[in-house]
């Protein structure tokens, strides 16, 4: 892997722009994407209103160039508006009314839209009729945050409603700088479109592999400088193509083997002993312009039963380590590692630790009024407050612009079928074997998913193989029969394969078992890099 070095160094002033596609193939995600960014230009997705910027490039949108208009629009704020700005709420179910009503009700700073608010198979005219409702909820000159977990791979909540994109380790493979934010420039399009304003990405932790339960493929790899420059790149992405990125889970997550969702993980390491291992790809990520980071939830050596997202010292560390003054949102205040059942309190906790957003709280109305009580009684202090809010206020206004720019066309739009076939083909990785394959007209396919053998036999056919009883036999896990092991995940998967050749796309989304595809009929050289290593990864060729 070449090194990212130079990427660490960046000094440039650089500010805030900032499950797979199933079934869908690369002709039809191409063609609804521009359709989409074609009608997108008419509006502005927030608004529904003619769109104008002032901006020549989304990437240049500072919030630091909102600091007044928001203190404007946060003074004129009651406390209810106040303390709810702080949070971004979350709901059950597929119903597009309750959002609204909770952003209305609550006075919500914004919402996140998970997998379980959507259809099974949802549209792109569903998602955009459900963002469109909820940005228009809130008055008073805050714009609406409306954000998702739109990561690639396995973290993708809009389904068939997005572009599929490969986890972070797929676009690590590439080793092409310029391609991975081309790539996700082409993802903030896509998200700008669907009228998403934030996405939770890119995933900043660096795995240690196998043991490594939570994050896994969603990293960039391995070693933590070529992680770093990845996160970079995608930061840089994202901000040209017009959502809010947020970096995460600060101060890492990759090394540890507990998943947070389910308990608290604690760190053997402090965040003083992190600094020039973890802390690099946060590192990189704030000197690129990164608008938000996320607190994880992790527990430190001197902390051992509290959450970072309610330790004040995380976050005072956050700060003066990285020398970030963005906003800092927690990590899902739901989740198992934080304490339940507080009525509000977990939200007031995080904000006194220094949180600038509460996100997905258990109760966003209990938490509203928690914040409110908090300022009353002292627990939180007004000014205090004010302040958390006119950041998260200035970032809003600053991303609203930079989509402006976006919609009006006066970015460098990319070609989404081309880019996305590029970043599959360049990140298809041998794990062993030769480089290129042999070639073959015809295979069978002995192992997987019934999901993804149907994917695997499409995309096959397309490329102009066929599929049957005979020719190369190919499984989509590791098989004691097959010639050929094809990952579809982490490369440490396929450890135990015994096929005389194996690659991995990490992903199965269309694009990539195209990829696989081409290098079967000897038509593509497999080149990825393999941004990981592990017990056995040393049997993986060089074909970069």
């Amino acid at each position: 892997m070449r090194s990212r070095l130079s990427l660490l160094a960046l000094t440039t002033t650089l500010a805030l722009a900032g499950c797979s596609g199933g079934a869908s193939t690369p002709e039809a995600d191409s063609k609804d994407t521009q359709s989409s960014s074609a009608a997108a230009a008419e509006s502005d997705p927030q608004s529904g209103a003619k769109t104008e910027s002032s901006l020549d490039d989304p990437a240049d949108a500072d919030p630091a160039d909102f600091k007044d208009e928001a203190a404007d629009i946060v003074g004129d704020f009651s406390d209810d508006e106040l303390a709810g700005s702080l949070i971004i709420g979350t709901w059950e179910g597929s119903d597009t009314q309750t959002p609204v009503d909770m952003v209305k009700q609550n006075h919500l700073g914004g919402v996140i839209v998970m997998g379980y608010n959507l259809s099974e198979n949802p549209t792109k005219d569903q998602v955009t009729d459900l963002t469109k409702k909820i940005s228009g909820a809130r008055t008073k000159g805050q714009p609406v945050s409306i954000g998702v977990d739109q990561e690639g791979g396995p973290v993708s909540r809009l389904s068939s409603a997005a572009l599929p994109f490969p986890p972070l380790m797929g676009l690590a493979a590439t080793d092409d700088s310029d391609l991975i934010t081309d790539a996700t420039t082409v993802q903030g399009q896509n998200l700008t479109d669907l009228g998403f304003t934030i996405d939770f990405a890119p995933d900043s932790d660096v795995t240690v592999g196998p043991k490594d339960k939570a994050i896994n493929v969603r990293s960039g790899g391995t070693d933590h400088e070529d992680v770093a420059g990845v996160v970079a790149d995608a930061v840089e992405g994202y901000r040209s193509g017009g959502v809010a990125s947020s970096a995460k889970h600060f101060p890492g997550h990759g090394r540890l083997g507990v998943d947070s969702h389910e308990s608290l993980p604690v760190s053997e390491k402090s965040i003083e002993e992190m600094e020039d291992s973890d802390l690099l790809p946060f590192k990189s990520a704030v000197k690129a312009g990164v608008p938000m980071v996320m607190m994880g939830h992790i527990g430190l050596p001197d902390a051992k039963t509290t959450p970072a997202t309610l330790n004040e010292k995380a976050y005072s560390a956050l700060r003066e380590t990285l020398d970030y003054d963005g906003v800092i949102t927690t990590d899902a205040l739901n989740m198992k590692a934080v304490p339940q059942n507080l009525n509000g309190g977990e939200t007031v906790k995080a904000l006194a630790a220094g949180a600038d957003i509460a996100l997905m709280p258990p109760d966003s109305g209990a938490a509203q009024k928690a914040i409110v009580k908090a300022m009353g009684d002292g627990t939180l202090e007004k000014k205090d407050v004010v302040e958390k809010s006119e950041r998260v206020v200035a970032t809003q206004l600053a991303t609203a612009e930079a989509q402006k720019s976006v919609q009006a066309g006066d970015s460098d739009a990319k070609d989404p079928k081309k880019v996305l076939t590029k970043v599959a083909d360049k990140s298809l990785t041998v794990l062993k074997g030769e480089c290129s394959f042999a070639g073959t007209d015809s295979i069978s396919i002995v192992g997987g998913s019934d999901k993804e053998k149907a994917a695997l036999k499409e995309a096959a056919e397309a490329e102009g193989l066929t599929v049957g009883s005979g020719g190369t036999s190919v499984s989509l896990s590791p098989s004691t029969s097959a010639e050929v092991d094809v990952g579809t995940a982490a490369p440490w998967t396929m450890r135990s394969t015994s096929a005389k050749s194996a690659v991995t796309a990490y992903d199965s989304n269309s694009y990539a078992l195209r990829a696989v595809a081409k290098w079967l009929k000897g038509d593509l050289e497999a080149s990825g890099e393999l941004p990981a290593e592990y017990d056995g990864s040393d049997k993986a060729p060089d074909c970069g």
